[in-house]
């Protein structure tokens, strides 16, 4: 898995008004935490941080801090807007090559599923999976391969194994089905409303 590099400034004023002002000149207010020491308040720039957030694989990241020596750490907590989905804060957390990490990677299906063609319709579940490893085993993203999937099967989370790398979502959840039309029909009209995670008031806005 490759590593991000990513620059940031501390800041020493953390009142509405000027984190306000950062924003205003695309800079995105946040903080890194590492065991042991007192929290950091940081900043960095909009553009330089969108690819962390907005993106279908997982990163550590390489964090420069003005011009201390880099730290590794990863994405705990990203924060937006809630009308217009713009990053307003984020929480770094760092990492260390023996600590075991617990975090959320991306999903990525490959192939075209035979029940698609057998005339079913491609359902998938789960997009992300919570697993647990060292952080030289952190995968971009999972490859599931749909290939064989036939009309009417499904793919569960036990199904799924990666060397060195502990699936955390219980072993009968599906990942991806492949199921009759309406089948597919029931099942989103008795879908529930998703639920937004990670969205409100940044820290300092309060």
């Amino acid at each position: 898995m490759a590593d991000y590099n990513l620059t940031a400034t501390r800041r020493s004023i953390s009142t509405k008004g000027a984190v306000n002002e950062m924003r205003r000149n695309s800079l995105i207010p946040g903080n890194y935490y590492s065991k042991g020491q007192e929290a950091i308040s940081i900043s960095v720039k909009e553009n330089s941080f969108k690819p962390l957030v907005f993106t279908a694989e997982s990163h550590l990241v390489n964090l420069t801090i003005d011009s201390d020596p880099a730290v590794r750490c990863m994405v705990k907590e990203v924060q937006f807007h809630p009308v217009t989905d713009r990053i307003i804060h984020f929480d770094l957390m760092g990492v260390s090559a023996n600590e075991v990490l617990t975090m959320e990677v991306p999903i990525l299906f490959v192939g075209s599923a035979v029940g698609v063609k057998e005339g079913g319709v491609l359902q998938e579940t789960l997009h992300k999976l919570e697993i647990e490893c060292l952080p030289q085993f952190v995968p971009q993203h999972i490859e599931i391969d749909i290939t064989d999937l036939h009309l009417g099967k499904s793919l569960h989370v036990g199904d799924v194994k990666i060397e060195n790398v502990t699936i955390l979502n219980a072993e009968d959840v599906i990942i991806v089905s492949v199921l009759s039309p309406r089948a597919e029909e029931e099942s989103s009209t008795d879908a529930a409303e998703p639920v937004v995670i990670g969205k409100g008031k940044a820290e300092d806005e309060e």
